[in-house]
């Protein structure tokens, strides 16, 4: 194109600058100029911090398994010898750090009068892709946590009942308290360790991570034949059984073998 047909070119357009020579140049022109606009507002990223670290962990997407140990099937009314695994999601906003040797505040949500602790070992990634195999799915795994998928059990129930999503029970307002992310290369994988969640000092679940229907490798396999996995992705790996309901002013203690404790009440 000579110089005059382009100056032409951009002048039809209507620009004359850069979105004018994006759009001769080509869609990913485009998008990396876009990128670059202002925008009209700020949205706070949302990180978890690295024990050992200054840097934080990103926060992309976070992904749940339902009904990932026998019991807890059973007890929610499923056979774990017949269902596949089955993924949901919370909102990235869901997390609320819970910093070691603190217990912090965690507000008793709205529209529900039964709400559920579910303890749980979350794997963070650094990489993703499609479909994923078993024997690479643990190359992706940046680092691990221990958290909590905090569940408006009644309005859950509510929506199965009715065949809806059942999104309002679980993808909420700080519904995914975490503890910090340690690195897979200071503490290794996680294939087996007793997990355990407390409830005013009583021992209410007590498991061991061996007895995941689905490891996280075979989670991560399942969930990169349904999703772009990437990273900046958790995945809550599932609950043990005997959840139940806690109101405020109970204190909530989750523990994890090769990882510190998290503590929440209930305000």
């Amino acid at each position: 194109m000579s110089n005059v047909s382009r100056r032409t070119a951009l002048k039809a357009l209507g620009t004359g600058g850069a979105m004018g020579a994006a759009a001769l140049s080509g869609c990913a022109t485009v998008s990396a100029t876009t990128a670059a606009h202002a925008t009209p507002f700020t949205v706070a990223a949302t990180t978890i911090p690295i024990v050992g670290s200054t840097e934080v962990f990103p926060v992309r997407r976070i992904y749940c398994i339902g009904r990932n140990y026998a019991a807890h099937a059973r007890e929610m009314g499923s056979d774990p010898t017949r269902e596949p695994p089955f993924f949901f999601q919370k909102p990235t906003d869901a997390i609320q750090f819970v910093p070691p040797g603190q217990t912090i505040d965690h507000p008793y949500p709205p529209l529900t009068k039964n709400y559920h602790y579910e303890i749980e070992l979350v794997a963070a990634l650094k990489s993703g892709g499609r479909n994923i195999s078993i024997d690479d799915a643990l190359k992706h795994v940046y680092g691990y946590a221990l958290g909590l998928d905090m569940t408006r059990r009644d309005l859950q129930r509510a929506m199965g009942d009715e065949k809806k999503p059942w999104e309002i029970g679980k993808s909420f307002d700080k519904s995914a308290p975490v503890g910090p992310i340690h690195r897979v290369n200071d503490i290794g994988h996680f294939s087996k360790g007793q997990i355990q969640l407390l409830v005013n000092g009583a021992v209410k679940q007590s498991a061991d991570l061996n007895q995941m229907i689905w490891s996280v490798a075979e989670q991560i396999s399942k969930l990169s034949a349904a999703f772009e996995l990437m990273a900046g992705d958790i995945i809550y790996s599932g609950t043990p059984e005997n959840v139940g309901p806690v109101v405020r002013g109970d204190v909530m203690l989750g523990k994890l073998t090769g990882l510190p404790d998290i503590s929440v009440k209930v305000v």
